[in-house]
C-alpha cells in the first residue's frame, strides 16, 4: 500500500475481505460454547505473549480460518509496508506531509532514525537530557520560586494530547511519584477547572508547565494567561514569571513574549502527533512526578513494544492481532464500540486516554486517496476501572442487545497488598470473561429451581467476545508497553481501512467557528448564523445579562 494519495485497490475488493465476508456468514451464529467444546486446548492455544504481556484472545468469535483470513487481509492491505514506512521516517501522514515518528521518542541512544535525511535520535536525547536536568533541580529543591521558596506544586496546562497523556501517566504511576509534591492538570477552558486546581495552593510554591506546540492554542493560552495573573497577583514582579513558568513548545517568540525564559522551553517536532506525545517533552510533568529514571523506564517499555510490533510475525504480533480483531467486529459484526476494562485503580484514566488515541486517529470517512469509505471505521472506545463498571454498565454488556467486545486488563501482583483484595479483584476479571463468553442457558436456570416465568429474565445468552491481557505488575515499563500496544493496534486498523490515522481535521471546524462566535459574545461583532445558533446566542446573552 502506498504512502501517497495514489489510489489503492478498494478494501472491499480485496480477496481477503471478500473471503472474510463469506466466512462471516458461516460463523456468525456459532457459539463460543461450541468452539470451546470442540477444542479442549483452545484457551491455551489462542494466546500470544511478548515483552511480558500475555494476551488470551480465545474468547473471541473466531476459528483458525478466521485468523488465517484476517492475516491474509493484513498482508493484502500492505500492513508490513506501512509499518516499515513509519519506522523509516516516510511521510505517511499524507494530508499534512509529515513523518509519523513517535517511535523515535523512545529510541535508545545510538539508534538511527532519519527524517529528510537527518538522524532525529540525537535531538530527542538532547531534549530528554535537558528535561532530566530540570526535573532533578525541581525535585531536589535546587530550583526555587521567585521568593526563594521551594516548588511544591506543579500544574500542567494543556489540552488534548497535552493533557490526556500526562494526567493518565501521572495517575497510572502515582505509586512511583514524589509524594511531598502536588501535581494537578488544567485543560478545560471552563474557569472552574483552573479555580479548583489552584484554590488551596500558594503561588510562591507553584510551577506551571504550559504545554502548547504553537503557544497559540485558545484553551491552553486562556488558562496560561489566567495562571500568570493568579501568580503575579501575589508575586507582583513580572520577573517572577520566569521562575514559576516553563514551556513545552516550539514557538520561542511567543514563549519569550509571555515572560518565560527560553532556556526553560522544551521542544518537540512536527512528526509527533499530539495524541502520541506523552513520551516527548509533553511528559515533563510525568518526569517531575516520577523522576528521570522512571521516565526512561517508561520509554524503554514503549520501545520494547515498538520492536515487537516492527519485527514479530503477524500471527504472534500482539498489536496486529488486537487490531485485526477490532476490524473483525467493527466491520463484520457491526459492533460499534469497544469497552476497555482495567482491573487496576491506577489505570482509571486509561480508557479516557484511549478515547483520543483511537477515535481521533481512526474517526475518518475518506481513504488516503480521498475516496469515501464503504465500510465502518473507528469504533467508540469507553470504559471504567475494575468492579466499578460491574455495578454500572455491565448489565448492558451481558444482557443487552448490543455486541460490545471487551478488553480486560489484569495484573498478577498489586502495588498495594491488602488482605485478599487482589484475589477478589482478579476473580472478577476471570469470572466476567467466562460469563460473557458462556452465559447461562435456560436449562441451567431452570435446574436452579427458577420459576418458568422468571427464566427468560435470568438467561445469559453469552457469546460476548473479550480479550484478557495479563501482566505481572504495573511498572513504568509496563505502562509504556500497554500504551504502545494500543498505539500500534490503532495503526493496524488504520492501515486495513486505508485511512490516514495521523491527521485530525475534524477537530478544526468547531474551533474556527468558536473564534468567530467569541467576538460576537463579547459585543465586538455581529455574524449571521442559522436560526438555532442565532437564537441560542441571543438567549445566552440574555442569561449573561
Amino acid at each position: 500500500m502506498a504512502t501517497t494519495t495514489e489510489k489503492a485497490v478498494p478494501l472491499t475488493q480485496l480477496s481477503g475481505w471478500k473471503a472474510l465476508d463469506s466466512h462471516y456468514q458461516k460463523i456468525k451464529d456459532v457459539h463460543l460454547r461450541s468452539l470451546f467444546a470442540d477444542d479442549a486446548k483452545r484457551g491455551e492455544r489462542l494466546t500470544a505473549e511478548a515483552v511480558g504481556i500475555y494476551l488470551d484472545y480465545s474468547k473471541n468469535r473466531i476459528t483458525d480460518e478466521t485468523l488465517k483470513l484476517l492475516l491474509q487481509l493484513a498482508e493484502e492491505s500492505g500492513l508490513r509496508e506501512r509499518i516499515d514506512a513509519m519506522f523509516s521516517g516516510e511521510k505517511i501522514n499524507i494530508t499534512e506531509n509529515r513523518a509519523v515518528l513517535h517511535v523515535a521518542l523512545r529510541a535508545p541512544k545510538g539508534e538511527k532514525i532519519l527524517v529528510d535525511g537527518k538522524d532525529v535520535v540525537p535531538e530527542v536525547h538532547a531534549v530528554l537530557d535537558a528535561m532530566s536536568a530540570f526535573a532533578d533541580r525541581v525535585r531536589s529543591g535546587a530550583w526555587t520560586g521567585h521568593t526563594g521558596k521551594r516548588i511544591k506544586n506543579v500544574i500542567n496546562i494543556g489540552i488534548g494530547g497535552s493533557d490526556l497523556g500526562p494526567v493518565m501517566a501521572y495517575e497510572a504511576l502515582k505509586h512511583y511519584s514524589k509524594r511531598d509534591m502536588v501535581f494537578r492538570f488544567v485543560s478545560n477552558v471552563d474557569g472552574t477547572d483552573f479555580a479548583e486546581a489552584t484554590v488551596d495552593l500558594d503561588p510562591e510554591e507553584t510551577l506551571f508547565i504550559i504545554s502548547s506546540k504553537t503557544f497559540t492554542t485558545l484553551e491552553t493560552m486562556t488558562n496560561a494567561h489566567t495562571a500568570r495573573e493568579w501568580s503575579l497577583k501575589k508575586l507582583g514582579d513580572e520577573k517572577a514569571v520566569a521562575k514559576h513558568f516553563v514551556a513545552v513548545s516550539t514557538n520561542a517568540a511567543e514563549v519569550s513574549k509571555f515572560g518565560i525564559d527560553t532556556a526553560n522551553m522544551f521542544g518537540f517536532w512536527d512528526w509527533v502527533g499530539g495524541r502520541y506525545s506523552m513520551d516527548s517533552a509533553i511528559g515533563l510533568s510525568t518526569m517531575l512526578a516520577v523522576g528521570p529514571d522512571n521516565f526512561r523506564k517508561l520509554l524503554a517499555g514503549f520501545h520494547d513494544m515498538d520492536e515487537h510490533f516492527r519485527t514479530a510475525p503477524f500471527a504472534k504480533n500482539l498489536p496486529v492481532l488486537m487490531g485485526l480483531l477490532s476490524v473483525w467486529y467493527n466491520d463484520f459484526f457491526d459492533a460499534q464500540t469497544v469497552a476497555v476494562l482495567p482491573y487496576e485503580q491506577y489505570l482509571k484514566r486509561f480508557p479516557a486516554y484511549l478515547q483520543q488515541l483511537t477515535m481521533e486517529s481512526n474517526g475518518k470517512h475518506v481513504t488516503l486517496s480521498g475516496e469515501h469509505v464503504e465500510y465502518e471505521t473507528g469504533p467508540i472506545f469507553w470504559g471504567e476501572p475494575g468492579t466499578n463498571g460491574q455495578h454500572s454498565f455491565y448489565q448492558l454488556i451481558h444482557q443487552g442487545t448490543k455486541l460490545i467486545p471487551c478488553d480486560f486488563i489484569g495484573f498478577g501482583k498489586t502495588l498495594n497488598p491488602l488482605g485478599d483484595h487482589h484475589d477478589l479483584l482478579m476473580a472478577n476479571v476471570f469470572a466476567q470473561g467466562e460469563a460473557l463468553a458462556f452465559g447461562k442457558t435456560p436449562e441451567q436456570v431452570k435446574a436452579e429451581g427458577t420459576p418458568d416465568w422468571l427464566v427468560p429474565h435470568r438467561v445469559f445468552e453469552g457469546n460476548r467476545p473479550s480479550n484478557t491481557i495479563l501482566v505481572e505488575t504495573l511498572t513504568p515499563e509496563v505502562l509504556g508497553k500497554l500504551v504502545a500496544l494500543y498505539e500500534h493496534s490503532v495503526f493496524t486498523q488504520g492501515a486495513i481501512w486505508q485511512i490516514d490515522s495521523f491527521d485530525q481535521w475534524g477537530v478544526e471546524l468547531g474551533k474556527v467557528l468558536a473564534k468567530t462566535i467569541i467576538s460576537e459574545l463579547e459585543g465586538k461583532a455581529e455574524h449571521k448564523h442559522d436560526s438555532s445558533t442565532g437564537a441560542l446566542i441571543a438567549r445566552y446573552k440574555k442569561l449573561k445579562g
